[in-house]
């Protein structure tokens, strides 16, 4: 499959230059020195490129012989990786172009390492698969903003791809059991597809509410989104404690009751509750501790509707 030459100098210059071999490595490895690599038309370039795998491997690894052969190949087939590259072009910034130049050539080297001639198919056949492949692995371990398994990242795809099917084919949005049984799939796998799908993208907390409201309607306020977000209630936790204290205290006698009221609503001593009630200190102290213990061990149980909890002896 031939390739177009690049269009742009920047990005031919995203490529990196393997180390021409020398002269005297051409003549030795009985080949025609080529100056210009790049410069070869691409019809050019699918003729020499197989004298030059049929010569690459002939000559033994590490030879500057074989360096040349090898390094010219990478150079006279970089169009493929260009073309490859244009492929993805709206997938990545401006500046990331060059790091899938520089992803793409290590899939033409790879394709250049296991060409095998005598099979008599076109490079390009097998190069471009490679090329490919490296820019796909590149953009799934780096474009994720929430690192999830490989297995969830290739559901998202199928998912994905099945939403867009099933859309077409029922004229309404799939539900889960839907994409279950078109994927062959536990509608527990594909929930656990959709959550990990919330990973691949995030957003600010620097920009603006506005952005995020319903209907983009909002009033720009200037608030971020990081100023409308909700927090955790600190005092929530109390009320959960004191709606499962409740019925505990219907539980107590009267008594009881008062000798807490006493020391936590009215703050009194441990005497001055003894001498409200009748009693020591020593014995206040002993039936609080009796009673509290009491009262947290039920609060962390979770018995029956009917049962009531046990009183303290």
């Amino acid at each position: 499959m031939p390739a177009p030459a690049p269009s742009s100098t920047s990005e031919t210059a995203a490529v990196p230059r393997p180390r021409r071999g020398t002269q005297a490595a051409a003549r030795i490895a009985d080949l025609p020195r080529i100056e210009e690599p790049r410069e070869v038309a691409p019809a050019n370039a699918r003729e020499l490129s197989r004298v030059f795998f049929r010569r690459l491997h002939e000559l033994p690894e590490g030879t500057p012989e074989h360096r040349y052969v090898r390094n010219t190949l990478i150079e006279m087939n970089a169009s493929l990786v260009q073309y490859a590259v244009r492929r993805f072009r709206r997938r990545g910034d401006a500046d990331d172009i060059e790091d899938i130049v520089q992803v793409g050539t290590i899939g033409l080297i790879k394709a250049i390492d296991r060409f095998d001639p005598t099979r008599e198919n076109e490079f390009a056949t097998l190069a471009m698969p490679y090329i490919t492949g490296e820019i796909k692995r590149h953009f799934r371990d780096t474009s994720w903003a929430v690192r999830v398994p490989r297995r969830l990242q290739e559901l998202r795809t199928d998912i994905a791809k099945a939403k867009e099917e099933l859309t077409a084919t029922l004229d309404r949005s799939p539900t889960v059991a839907d994409l279950a049984d078109h994927l062959g799939l536990a509608q527990e796998d594909v929930i656990e597809g959709l959550v990990a799908a919330n990973g691949h993208t995030s957003g600010s907390l620097d920009a603006p509410h506005t952005a995020h409201a319903d209907g983009g309607d909002a009033s720009a306020d200037g608030h971020t989104l990081a100023d409308v977000m909700g927090e955790e209630e600190p005092a929530l936790e109390r009320v959960e404690d004191i709606q499962t204290l409740a019925p505990l205290l219907e539980q107590l006698t009267d008594r009881e009751r008062r000798m807490l009221r006493m020391r936590f609503g009215q703050e009194l001593t441990q005497a001055q509750i003894g001498s409200a009630l009748g009693i020591s200190q020593m014995q206040v102290s002993r039936l609080l501790t009796r009673l509290l213990a009491h009262l947290r061990a039920s609060m962390l149980e979770d018995p029956a509707p009917e049962e009531q909890a046990p009183r303290p002896a």
